[in-house]
């Protein structure tokens, strides 16, 4: 090791204590991708507990010209979380940053630092009586810094929004160690940039959240879910006017399902077993949240359903009566990823398109991929509440996975992205960039945002050390 880097590891050591600057030892949690995407190599794994010494830490950095990658539970799915393979970048890790600072029920807000588990947040809100909606697969371990600086989507974005709309304020430190506090819980604050708007979805290349003020809601009397089998996706569409017509600010999920997304799901796990396969190529979870109860809400979903099947819009539909029930049709559709991962490696692609022309971009991107790649098989799940697809390939039966994405990745990213951009869509619309696909970016962004983004990245990070590489292609040495 050089002189330098001990000189480095020193000052580490001295901001957040020896036990706390990982160097030696197993370190694959932090270094390497959750999707098994990308093997990095760290100079250190430095672990602080107080923002005092996250500032201490991006000093540090700062000082020696060394680059940043902010992680909390590096759950990211395009690699965004972990260093590249040079072993000159600093895995700053968030996780022990796990307090509740607090909770002010009458503003209805409730303030955690970054390094605090999803789950956490949520039964923290639950356990003082209210409702936290962001909710994600991997909730028992991701973090809500990690939320934020992705912007995390969910299931429940078609009533409450993104991760950016559950948000009053922030606390992050910046590039050169400066702390801004702006944990305020203000609902209106007109006072210039909206600096905390800006620093979410920013996937830590423009500062490092360490803390946030998130809204709460009041707790639903019920909830009630149904599981429809449906004709086509195009009915799925028109059921989705038709709960929003019908059950308006109620209808908190509207998740879409591909027949073979739930093939993998009965392949792969025992249970609970998948209602109604077999009966439809496309199949949706509804859910209704209401302050009614439990009996007069599902009189009112069922009520709806009717209506769909008596239209053509459903085949089947199966309504939870029980709690544990409608856990289970929850579970079947967060299932998803997991049977998928379980069959092999995959070509992601998380998409949104304008929910009206859905059904028109699924037909023709299926025709061009299987016209490409004969014997591809196309797993298609997502929230069709918001417009956002997980729109994934997966090899042919038998076919050797890593091959498979050796061969074909680039070009079915082409054509799924093209397509994409013919039906007006995006092609992030929950997971981020990450590096996965900074330089594909360029290809699909307008040229003066792209501007405006390195203008921001240039001035907030003039040195260019936090997280290099994610969003947008390094352009300037550390």
């Amino acid at each position: 090791m050089s002189m330098a880097n001990t000189t480095v590891l020193k000052q580490l050591r001295a901001a957040v204590g020896d036990a706390h600057v990982l160097v030696d030892g197993d370190l694959s949690a932090y270094v390497n991708d959750w999707r098994k995407r990308a093997e990095g190599k760290a100079l250190a794994v430095v672990r602080p507990a107080t923002t005092a010494q996250v500032a201490a830490v991006v000093k540090v950095c700062a000082a020696n010209h060394i680059a940043i990658v902010a992680q909390g539970g590096n759950t990211g799915l395009v690699v965004g979380s972990v260093p590249d393979t040079s072993g000159t970048q600093v895995v700053l890790s968030l996780t022990r940053m796990n307090q509740v600072r607090a909770i002010d029920e009458a503003n209805l807000t409730l303030t955690v630092e970054a390094g605090c588990i999803l789950q956490t947040v949520q039964q923290t809100a639950a356990d003082a009586g209210f409702y936290f909606p962001l909710s994600l697969a991997a909730q028992g371990s991701c973090t809500i810094g990690g939320n934020l600086a992705t912007n995390a989507g969910g299931t429940q974005v078609l009533r409450f929004g993104n991760a950016r709309d559950l948000c009053l304020g922030l606390e992050a430190v910046t590039a050169t160690g400066d702390i801004w506090h702006g944990l305020g819980g203000l609902r209106k604050d007109n006072t210039g940039y909206d600096l905390k708007n800006l620093l979410i979805g920013s996937e830590g290349t423009l500062a490092i959240i360490t803390a946030a003020t998130l809204k709460l809601y009041p707790q639903p009397a019920s909830r009630c879910v149904a599981w429809v089998a449906q004709p086509s996706l195009a009915a799925g569409v028109q059921l989705l006017a038709l709960a929003r017509s019908r059950l308006g600010d109620g209808l908190t999920g509207f998740e879409v399902m591909g027949q073979f997304a739930l093939e993998l799901v009965a392949k792969h796990f025992a249970s609970p077993a998948v209602p109604l396969l077999g009966s439809a190529p496309y199949y949706t979870l509804v859910e209704l949240s209401s302050n009614s109860d439990f009996h007069v809400a599902s009189e009112q979903l069922q009520l709806m359903l009717e209506d769909a099947l008596e239209h053509g819009m459903a085949n089947d539909v199966v309504v939870a009566q029980t709690i544990t029930q409608a856990q289970q049709l929850w579970q079947i559709r967060e299932h998803i990823p997991l049977a998928q991962s379980a069959e092999g490696l995959n070509i992601k692609h998380d998409i949104s398109i304008p929910i009206s022309r859905i059904a028109e971009f699924v037909d023709h991107t299926l025709d061009v991929l299987v016209d490409a790649i004969p014997g591809m098989r196309l797993v298609n799940f997502g929230h069709l509440g918001d417009g956002n697809l997980h729109y994934n390939v997966q090899a042919p039966l038998g076919a050797d996975g890593q091959a498979f994405l050796q061969q074909h990745e680039s070009t079915v990213n082409t054509l799924v992205f093209d397509a994409v951009q013919q039906f007006g869509g995006s092609i992030s619309a929950e997971h981020g960039i990450g590096t996965l696909k900074a330089h594909t970016l360029p290809n699909y962004k307008d040229a003066t945002a792209l501007a405006m983004m390195r203008a921001i990245k240039n001035s907030l990070d003039p040195q260019g050390i936090l997280n290099p590489g994610s969003v947008l292609e390094r352009s300037t040495p550390v």
